[in-house]
């Protein structure tokens, strides 16, 4: 009998660094994470408008670009399915980085949604933030986005005051920031 594999919960999805062959699944979740998650939130014409192809061009960039302070995390069931994908690195205040961390990203296709796959990406997130030694994770989220508000509420992150005015397609979808110290 063997125990979990390297950044596996045990019963849970593996969590693993992305790479450039993922791009197109990530971009698959990422685009219907956006039209699960913001439908009536955003505007739906946008949310009709978004391109798995272009969006997978943008992670492939990126990731070919990155000087490797943001971490892209994928899930993966055990038959090898992309189940989720999560992406953080340096708080960003503006142009500048911080010491802190942030949760740029978390999103997962709708058919796993309550599995505890969210849990382990956001649990790897923030340990290996922790191991970087960042010492607080902030995390931006639509004001209205109650599911992940809670998802992340349950998950130890709090409301730390902070709002920010966000437009997509001309429409003002405003984010809260929330925030969780990483270390004890």
């Amino acid at each position: 009998m063997t125990g979990p594999r390297v950044g596996q919960v045990t019963g849970g999805p593996r969590i693993r660094p992305m790479t450039a062959a993922d791009c197109e699944g990530v971009a698959a979740i990422r685009v219907r994470g956006w039209q699960h998650a913001y439908r009536g939130l955003v505007p739906q014409s946008y949310l009709d408008g978004l391109d798995v192809a272009a969006d997978a061009e943008r992670h492939r960039a990126r990731l070919s670009a990155g000087d490797g302070s943001v971490l892209n995390l994928v899930a993966e069931t055990e038959d090898g399915e992309l189940a989720g994908w999560a992406a953080c690195g340096p708080y960003r205040d503006g142009e500048v980085r911080t010491p802190d961390a942030e949760l740029y990203a978390l999103y997962l296709p709708p058919e796993h949604i309550g599995r505890g796959v969210g849990r382990a990406l956001l649990t790897e997130a923030c340990r290996r933030c922790a191991g970087a030694g960042r010492r607080r994770m902030y995390l931006w989220v639509l004001k209205h986005n109650t599911r992940a508000r809670r998802f992340y509420e349950r998950a130890g992150f709090a409301p730390d005051g902070a709002e920010e005015p966000f437009e997509v397609a001309g429409a003002a979808v405003p984010e809260v920031r929330y925030a969780r110290d990483l270390t004890g």
